[in-house]
């Protein structure tokens, strides 16, 4: 039974292959329309299974893989930032402070009734605000299109003083909490997960782990 990726992320396929599982990539055809008001976990889980069971609607025999993560702050959700203007501001209301990141994971198998969905929850304490480290990251663009306007993983790291929880939650996609859910619905992983996270073998893994 095949294993589909519904995810355009390429950060969300690389963490994946880390698992050591064959699997498909399929863009998903769902829309995620975040609501201000809406309980933050209750819409990163619903956005996850929404991005499965699209999928899962054109490949009825495969287990289908959906995840989405959000960024928690003050009981608000930060999303992506339409620009640079929008990613400085999101920035700054950041810095010096901790917030939550949360990525929700769900399976979808529509021939075997399989409809699971999980969260995996980390909290990352920012440095404290400096307007010159900010101007220069932003100058690398890679704010856009990075729920909260940063990517630990990248340049964003610099601006991160420390993180509490498991740091592929943060770039995307909770290998363990994956590893468990496949391992759950009979999907075989190979690797060995207290070595993989030994290992840390990730951009900025290593640099963030306790």
């Amino acid at each position: 039974m095949p294993l589909i990726l519904a995810s355009t992320s390429p950060r969300r396929r690389e963490l994946l292959a880390l698992l050591g599982i064959p699997f498909d990539v399929e863009s998903p055809p769902f829309e995620e329309r975040l609501e201000v008001d809406s309980p933050v976990i209750e819409q990163v889980q619903s956005f996850a299974q929404g991005k499965a069971q699209s999928v899962a609607r054109q490949e009825p025999d495969a287990i289908v893989l959906g995840s989405d993560t959000v960024i928690e702050l003050n009981h608000q959700v930060l999303g992506k930032p339409a620009d640079l203007a929008e990613a400085r501001e999101m920035l700054r209301s950041l810095a010096g402070l901790d917030h939550h990141v949360h990525t929700a994971v769900a399976l979808v198998c529509s021939a075997r009734a399989i409809d699971i969905v999980a969260l995996s929850t980390a909290v990352v304490r920012m440095k404290p605000f400096d307007e010159l480290m900010h101007e220069r990251y932003l100058a690398t663009r890679e704010s856009l299109g990075k729920a909260g306007a940063y990517s630990i993983q990248g340049e964003g790291g610099d601006l991160v003083d420390s993180i509490d929880g498991d740091f592929p939650t943060v770039v995307g996609l909770p290998l363990r909490l994956v590893a468990q859910l496949l391992t759950q619905v009979g999907v075989r992983v190979p690797v060995d997960l207290d070595e993989l996270y030994l290992a840390k073998p990730y951009a900025n893994w290593a640099r963030f782990s306790v």
